[in-house]
C-alpha cells in the first residue's frame, strides 16, 4: 500500500489545522506521505478514494470537546469498512475508560496530546510493520493452500 516512492501513506484526521500541520511536518520529515482531513466524514471520503497504510484519528470534533464520542463512533465505522487498517487514536482529553473503549473498538494505540514525537513515530511504524507482517503471513498461507491443492 505504500505510494509509488515506497513511502508509507498515512491519513491524519483532526479538527485543528495547527495539529494537522504539525503532524504533517513530523511524519513527512520521517519518511511518510501524509493526507489530512478535518472531520470523520472527510476521513471516510478520503478512505474511499485511496488505501492508506495507517491512520491517526483525533477523538474529539465539533459535537463536543471532551467525550471522545465522535472518534469512538468513527472507530466502529472503520472496523466495518477497513478492519485491518491500523488506527492510532489521539486526544487531549485522555482517560482510561476512553482508552479501553477505543481499543475495544479497534484502535491499535492511544496517544495523548501533546504527544511525544518519538512515541508517536514508534507507534505508527510499529503498526505499519505489524500490518505488513500479517499480510505476508496471509499470502504465504494462501500460497501453501494452493500448493497443497495441487499436490
Amino acid at each position: 500500500m505504500s505510494t509509488e516512492n515506497g513511502r508509507p501513506h498515512i491519513l491524519v484526521a483532526d479538527d485543528q489545522n495547527d495539529v494537522l500541520e504539525a503532524l504533517r511536518l513530523l511524519l513527512k520529515g520521517n519518511g511518510f506521505d501524509v493526507d489530512t482531513t478535518t472531520s470523520p466524514s472527510a476521513a471516510l471520503a478520503a478512505l474511499e478514494r485511496r488505501d492508506y497504510d495507517a491512520m491517526l484519528l483525533d477523538m474529539n470534533y465539533t459535537r463536543d470537546t471532551t467525550s471522545g464520542k465522535e472518534g469512538l463512533d468513527m472507530l466502529s465505522t472503520l472496523q466495518s469498512l477497513e478492519p485491518h487498517m491500523p488506527v492510532v487514536v489521539m486526544t487531549a482529553w485522555g482517560s482510561i475508560d476512553n482508552a479501553v473503549e477505543a481499543m475495544r473498538r479497534g484502535a491499535r494505540d492511544y496517544i495523548e496530546k501533546p504527544w511525544d514525537d518519538e512515541r508517536l513515530l514508534v507507534a505508527v511504524r510499529t503498526q505499519i510493520e505489524l500490518r505488513r507482517a500479517v499480510r505476508r503471513s496471509q499470502r504465504l498461507q494462501e500460497a501453501n493452500s494452493r500448493l497443497q491443492r495441487v499436490a
